[in-house]
């Protein structure tokens, strides 16, 4: 069954893309990428607007790509240029596949209590040494904003995410400002842990 953040993505999915589609992440794929083999495979876990898919292919990496969102996968894949799964992140079944994970501003829709098995999840995708970069939106708890749920985590709660998910190791964490025009107050929390 569609849950309300699943819906709000497909009914708003036009809008969606517009806004993200062309914001410039090369702040963060200069942290990620160096940890990946050139020509390595990525899977983007949440892949919204296909942005970072077609960044990725572009540099010569294999891409993986899903959202849980029917009409965004679509947006996606015809930007990507290549196929796109709808898939949610509980029902992840990979492993030993990936080289890097590139989960950005998807996992913040996870309700808290899953994020132990969905982190356990994506480490189990992970060949040993790949990396996983994910992002939340800074703060505490969990809230609903304009028909989405958020899962919102600081430096400690990562830690206590963490302590949860024996398989993987922190590397670096950082916070950062929004990227998209217009919204520089809002902070985020990114990290990249380790297989």
């Amino acid at each position: 069954m569609e849950d309300t953040t699943t819906r709000y993505y497909t009914e708003n999915a036009p809008a969606f893309f517009t806004d993200t589609v062309l914001v410039a992440m090369d702040s963060l794929y200069t942290r990620f990428l160096p940890h990946i083999p050139p020509g390595g495979h990525i899977l983007d876990a949440g892949c919204g607007s296909g942005r970072d898919s077609l960044a990725f292919l572009e540099r010569g990496y294999r891409v993986t790509a899903f959202d849980a969102s029917p009409s965004l996968a679509a947006l996606a894949e015809r930007h990507s240029g290549q196929p796109v799964k709808v898939l949610r992140l509980q029902d992840l079944e990979w492993s030993q596949t990936f080289d890097g994970i590139w989960a950005c501003a998807s996992l913040l829709h996870v309700p808290a209590a899953e994020l132990p098995d969905v982190m356990g999840r994506l480490a189990r995708a992970l060949r040993t040494g790949g990396v996983l970069y994910a992002s939340f939106k800074y703060g505490r708890g969990e809230r609903e904003c304009q028909g989405r749920r958020f899962t919102d985590l600081d430096q400690a709660g990562l830690q206590a995410l963490l302590s949860q998910v024996t398989d993987l190791r922190e590397l670096e964490t950082w916070i950062s400002e929004d990227l998209r025009p217009g919204r520089a107050a809002e902070r985020w929390l990114n990290t990249l842990l380790a297989a």
